[in-house]
């Protein structure tokens, strides 16, 4: 159970507000939810500026008046109640891998807030999400599900292009987790940022002068941070076929989870990791 009088964990989604990016978000908080019972998880919209789409300050000032109103119905009740301390939120960028650009939006709105509240890092890198690659690649039939497995699949990729969002510190933190996925699948993977001209294409030559034939593109993104155009140029320029992105994967839920529970020094749930099918 979440402590009594715990802040809020406030998802801070980026990208244009739309329904598949408010169904997404709402999975993740659901995951979190059903992880620690009785935690108050919130969604803001670093976009967003109506009722259907809060903006993340908005949704931040809305935490701190709710703990304010919870804290001063308790004392008229009679109640012994210390007054609130600490964060009134802790905000959990949804973002796999560090975006500058994206990451001082969500600082400049905990900022204009005004609101007492901890901001934590990025998702990754991490094992689950080289977890949630693997099972992404294996459903566009892009990997095979266990590689200890006897049957193959014929159109497995012998070589992985890692896109990622955020220029090259971004590319250098996916290349972590590329790593990871590297052990899990035993083919190459190299990362490479969507937003950097060239970056896929050169990628995508080093693999093929390293061996690799059948290239494949995996999305290191929860999915609401770019276009999905991009993603389908990137994959034209690469001249191969692509994932879909992370999206709301239970991995994400439970990473967003345990940022929120380190913040606040809570007894860490423990990921567990799901085998693939």
């Amino acid at each position: 159970m979440a402590p009594e009088g715990a802040p809020a964990l406030v998802l801070a989604v980026p990208g244009t507000p739309s329904g598949a990016t408010r169904g997404l978000a709402e999975e993740v908080v659901s995951i979190a939810r059903s992880e620690l019972p009785g935690l108050n998880a919130l969604i803001g919209y670093l976009d967003g500026d109506d009722a259907e789409y809060p903006s993340l300050r908005a949704v931040l000032a809305h935490a701190a008046e709710e703990r304010t109103a919870r804290y001063e119905l308790a004392l008229a009740a009679g109640a012994e109640v210390k007054e609130p301390e600490g964060p009134a939120a802790v905000v959990v960028p949804l973002l796999a891998g560090p975006d500058s650009a994206l990451l001082r939006q969500v600082r400049q709105a905990v900022m204009d807030s005004r609101v007492a509240a901890e901001l934590t890092d990025v998702l990754g890198p991490h094992p689950l999400l080289a977890e949630a690659l693997h099972v992404r690649l294996s459903e566009a039939g892009l990997a095979r599900a266990d590689r200890a497995r006897l049957f193959t699949v014929a159109t497995a990729a012998d070589g992985i292009i890692l896109a990622s969002v955020g220029g090259d510190e971004a590319a250098q933190a996916a290349g972590i987790t590329g790593m990871l996925l590297a052990a899990r699948l035993a083919v190459p993977v190299m990362a490479a940022a969507l937003d950097q001209e060239g970056s896929i294409a050169s990628v995508a030559e080093q693999l093929r002068s390293s061996g690799s034939q059948q290239l494949a593109l995996a999305p290191y993104l929860i999915g609401p941070e770019i276009d999905a155009s991009l993603l389908e140029a990137a994959a034209e320029e690469a001249g191969c076929s692509a994932s879909e992105p992370l999206g709301p994967y239970p991995a994400i839920g439970k990473l967003a989870l345990a940022k929120y529970t380190t913040a606040l020094g809570i007894a860490p749930q423990q990921a567990q990791s799901t085998p693939v099918r």
